[in-house]
C-alpha cells in the first residue's frame, strides 16, 4: 500500500516538472526547423547562386579588363620601337624611357580598373543580403568629402603625377629644373618626384607643388661660349684661329660623337672701348653642353697662346718697343702704412686713464 502511494507520487511530479523537456516537446522543436529550412531554402538557394554570380562576373571582368589594358601597353612599347628604327626617332626617342612610361600608364589604369569593379561587386553583394545600403553610402560620402578636405595636397600631388606621367614630361635620367630643385631625375613616382642634385644631395619634389619644368636632356643642348679679346686684335685671325679649333674638335673623339652640329663662330656680340666678345655655339647631345663648353674654352685659350691672341686681363701689350711700367699695376701708398700720419694717429686707440694717482 505504502510502496503504491509513493510511486504515483513520484509520478505525479516528474508529469508536472515544466523544466525538463520531454520526447513530444522535442519532436515538435524538431518540425518546427524542418518547416523553417523547407520554407527558406529557396530564398538561401537564390541569395546564394546570385552572390556567387556577382563574384564570378567581377573577377572575369577584371581579368578581361586588365589583360586588354596589358595588351594596349605592349601595342605602346611596339609602336615606340618601331619609331626608334630611323636615324632622326634613335636619336629623339628614347625606347627604355617609353617603355618605363607605358608600364607605369598600364599599372596606374589596372589599379583604378581593380578598385572599381571589386567595390561594385562588393557593394552589390551587401545588397544581395538585403542590407540597406543608403546609411552606408551615406557615411561613405561623409567621409570622403571629409578625407578630402583633409588630403586636398595629396590628391593634387596625385593628380599631377598622372598628367607628369602621361603626358611624358620627364623620366628617369633627365636633367630638370623644377623651380624648387634642380638635378638629374632618379626616381618618378605618383605622389613624389626624386631628384638628385648638382653636389650629391637628393630632393623630394612634390609633384603638386611643381609649376614649371624645364627638361635639359630632351631633344638637343646648346654649348655657348663668348671669347673675349683686346679691342686691338686682327679679326680674321681671331676667327680663322676659332675656326681650326672647331674643325679640329669636330674631328676628334669622344667629341665628334657628343657634338650633333658644326661648331659656329657667331661673330661679334659686343664692341667696348677695350675688348670685344666673339661668340661660339654648337648643337651638342643632351646633358652635354657644360662638357663640351669647358672643352672649347681650353682648346681656345692654347690656340690664342700659340696665336699670340691676347684676351681680356691678361698683360698689357708693348706699345713703339717699349716696356710696360711695372708700376702701372701698383696703387697709390696709404696713409696708415705711416705711424706717424694723421690718419693713424686719429684710427689708435685712446691709452687708458693712469689710476694709480
Amino acid at each position: 500500500m505504502i510502496l503504491s502511494v509513493l510511486s504515483a507520487t513520484g509520478t505525479s511530479d516528474a508529469s508536472s516538472d515544466p523544466a525538463k523537456p520531454t520526447l513530444k516537446d522535442a519532436q515538435e522543436q524538431a518540425g518546427q526547423a524542418a518547416g523553417w529550412v523547407e520554407q527558406n531554402w529557396s530564398t538561401w538557394l537564390s541569395v546564394g547562386l546570385r552572390i556567387l554570380l556577382i563574384v564570378v562576373i567581377a573577377f572575369v571582368l577584371r581579368a578581361v579588363i586588365r589583360r586588354t589594358i596589358t595588351k594596349f601597353v605592349d601595342r605602346m612599347n611596339r609602336r615606340s620601337e618601331a619609331g626608334a628604327t630611323s636615324a632622326l626617332g634613335g636619336l629623339l626617342v628614347n625606347t627604355e624611357r617609353r617603355r618605363q612610361r607605358s608600364e607605369a600608364i598600364g599599372s596606374v589604369l589596372r589599379s583604378v580598373a581593380s578598385f572599381v569593379i571589386l567595390g561594385t561587386a562588393a557593394l552589390m553583394v551587401l545588397g544581395a543580403f538585403k542590407i540597406n545600403l543608403a546609411p552606408l553610402l551615406a557615411s561613405a560620402g561623409v567621409a570622403g568629402v571629409a578625407i578630402g578636405f583633409g588630403a586636398r595636397n595629396l590628391v593634387t600631388d596625385f593628380l599631377s603625377g598622372v598628367f607628369m606621367i602621361l603626358e611624358d614630361q620627364y623620366g628617369v635620367g633627365d636633367t630638370i629644373d623644377a623651380g624648387v630643385a634642380s638635378g638629374e631625375v632618379i626616381e618618378v613616382g605618383l605622389r613624389v618626384t626624386k631628384l638628385r642634385g648638382a653636389e650629391g644631395e637628393i630632393w623630394y619634389v612634390r609633384n603638386g607643388e611643381v609649376k614649371r619644368i624645364g627638361n635639359l636632356s630632351q631633344g638637343w643642348s646648346t654649348a655657348a661660349v663668348d671669347v673675349t679679346v683686346r679691342a686691338d686684335e686682327d679679326l680674321d685671325k681671331v676667327k680663322e684661329t676659332l675656326t681650326e679649333v672647331a674643325e679640329t674638335m669636330s674631328k676628334s673623339e669622344p667629341w665628334n660623337e657628343m657634338l650633333w652640329g658644326p661648331v659656329e663662330v657667331l661673330g661679334l656680340d659686343s664692341v667696348l672701348l677695350d675688348s670685344m666678345v666673339v661668340g661660339v655655339s654648337a648643337k651638342t647631345m643632351p646633358g652635354k653642353s657644360l662638357t663640351i663648353s669647358r672643352e672649347l674654352r681650353w682648346r681656345i685659350k692654347q690656340a690664342f697662346d700659340e696665336a699670340g691672341i691676347r684676351i681680356v686681363g691678361g698683360v698689357p701689350a708693348q706699345v713703339d718697343g717699349e716696356a710696360a711700367d711695372p708700376s702701372a699695376g701698383v696703387s697709390a701708398p696709404s696713409a696708415y702704412a705711416s705711424a706717424t700720419s694723421p690718419q693713424s694717429l686719429a684710427a689708435s686707440p685712446i691709452p687708458p686713464a693712469n689710476l694709480s694717482k
